[in-house]
């Protein structure tokens, strides 16, 4: 007897391919291997997934579902990841907060994101997000990580909830993560990344990077970020997510040494720091470190030689951005080749799966060796900003994400960044605009004018560099305006060094001439950014 069968429904024979699934399937398979550890607590998969269960148990409580949408603050712990996991297995999306930014941009990103729970670490960061709470009218729940007055404790929540199934409620085309990054003109742009773009990341850092057989990662720059991201791809592999507060050589050397860590992501200034401590590398054996990914910053090509003759043929550098996250283009350990140094200033191939090209102003594709903005196709790239249809018509002009990133490629296929088109400079591996800068030097009430450069450095790859013009009869200094930076934006964006001036340059149409600022600081350098 023959039985009629409609058209499939083809979005449910593909369901699945989610990080929610991602989660759940490490935590299956790998069930009593190590997971995560933070100094305090160290938990198996089997432990972790109990906890991802019971976080699960309380967003439920709370009326927690599908879409809506978490923030945490909170220094790299345990609990963190178990949060964010359990979100994305419910189907909610997460919206990472900086621990090193102002409240302003907190409050704004809370609010402009629509952020249902917010979950603040009670101990360090408890003031913020009573803060934040009032000024984020639209915010339903704040909880803490420990106990805090006036707040609910979510971790005695958790140790009293019954675990919920672990059972995916994700689909792939739908938002995990809705991720802040700096505008070069007003706010923060909230990057819509949906499962299927960090589900192509994680394929694409479990296959391009060159991971040791069994591995013990450390993360010591925020988990909110890139290392956090990479953390998916250490539980696809059935690794140990080892986690530090924050970067401290001795600490940080102490638990390589200690716990035989095999793999790690380090902004170049970080590596600077092992590199430049030869005391410190006597006292804790690092030879363990098979994997050093870099990225975030521009690293110096003979810093990098400095690197490989202390620890070896073991670093890999990422290049990414928000909109297609840190798998742009990989230089893998065989593309750190002594004998071509020329490639120590390369950011590496195009990943797999990953379009880029080099466009000129007209998007015609640019001749080998000539200078073109990189743009990128591919399930990597977000599904555009968030709220925000003038950005996307700008960014993703062509079908193409433009990254504001100009760069040359050689006949091997290596990409070579030589500027920015939207003047971003990276310092220390923070992404920092100089509009937002020169915002809050212009809020003091001596500032008249300002203008805003990143300039080499070798500790930080570049520096914030300001420009003030004071008004008539003011006299506050360096120090009383850098404060009032790190007061309005957070301590990244305070400029290192200020120079008065009495007038800044402009271009023909009045904008400011940061050409012409940084020529005399970049005279004969390449600007090269990792």
């Amino acid at each position: 007897m023959n039985v009629a069968i409609g058209a499939p429904d083809l979005a449910q024979l593909h369901s699945g391919g989610t990080m929610g699934s991602l989660i759940v399937n490490a935590i299956a398979r790998f069930s009593d291997q190590p997971a995560i550890a933070d100094g305090h607590l160290r938990w198996t998969y089997r432990e972790f997934g109990g906890q991802v269960a019971r976080f699960i148990a309380v967003y439920r409580s709370l009326g927690m579902k599908k879409g809506n949408a978490l923030s945490v603050v909170a220094s790299n712990r345990a609990e963190s990841w178990a949060a964010i996991c359990a979100a994305l297995v419910m189907g909610m999306r997460y919206t990472a907060l900086h621990p090193m930014a102002a409240e302003d941009d907190h409050a704004f990103i809370v609010d402009d994101a629509e952020i249902d729970l917010l979950i603040v670490e009670g101990a360090k960061f408890g003031p913020r997000g009573l803060a934040i709470k009032a000024r984020a009218p639209k915010l339903k729940h704040l909880m803490s990580f420990g106990p805090m007055d006036g707040v609910r404790d979510i971790l005695a929540d958790v140790a009293q909830a019954t675990p919920a199934p672990l059972v995916d409620e994700s689909a792939s085309h739908e938002l995990a993560f809705l991720a802040y990054t700096g505008g070069t003109t007003g706010r923060s742009k909230g990057v819509m990344l949906p499962h299927r773009a960090l589900v192509t990341m994680a394929l694409l850092l479990h296959s391009d990077w060159d991971w040791p057989q069994d591995v013990r990662f450390l993360a010591a720059t925020p988990i909110s970020h890139a290392a956090g991201v990479t953390l998916f791809t250490v539980m696809m592999r059935g690794g140990l997510m080892r986690l530090v507060q924050g970067f401290e050589p001795e600490v940080y050397a102490g638990v390589v040494a200690a716990e035989k860590i095999n793999s790690t992501f380090l902004v170049p200034t970080l590596i600077y720091a092992l590199i430049d401590n030869e005391d410190l590398r006597k006292r804790h054996d690092m030879s363990s470190l098979e994997m050093i990914v870099y990225g975030a910053a521009p690293m110096s090509p003979d810093r990098l030689l400095e690197g490989i003759k202390i620890f070896g043929k073991v670093f890999v550098q990422l290049y990414g951005q928000t909109e297609a996250p840190q798998c742009i283009t990989t230089l893998r350990k065989i593309d750190h080749d002594e004998t071509k140094p020329h490639r120590f200033g390369s950011c590496g191939r195009a990943s797999p799966f990953v379009d880029v090209k080099l466009f000129d102003a007209e998007m015609r594709e640019v001749a080998i060796g000539e200078p073109g903005e990189i743009c990128v196709r591919g399930p990597l790239v977000m599904d555009g900003y968030w709220k925000r249809p003038d950005a996307n018509a700008e960014t993703l002009k062509g079908g193409w994400l433009h990254t504001g990133d100009v760069a040359v490629k050689d006949e091997e296929g290596y990409f070579y960044i030589v500027d920015r088109t939207k003047d971003m400079i990276i310092s220390g591996g923070f992404n920092i605009y100089p509009r937002e800068v020169e915002d809050a030097l212009m809020s003091h009430p001596s500032v008249a004018s300002a203008a805003v450069i990143g300039i080499p450095d070798d500790k930080w790859g570049e520096a914030v560099k300001g420009f003030v013009v004071l008004k008539s009869g003011a006299n506050s200094g360096a120090a009383e305006l850098q404060a009032h930076v790190k007061d309005k934006r957070g301590a990244p964006w305070s400029p290192k060094t200020i120079d008065f001036v009495e007038t800044i340059p402009v271009t023909g149409l009045g904008k400011i001439d940061r050409k012409a600022l940084r020529a005399p600081y970049w005279e004969g350098r390449k600007r090269g950014v990792a």
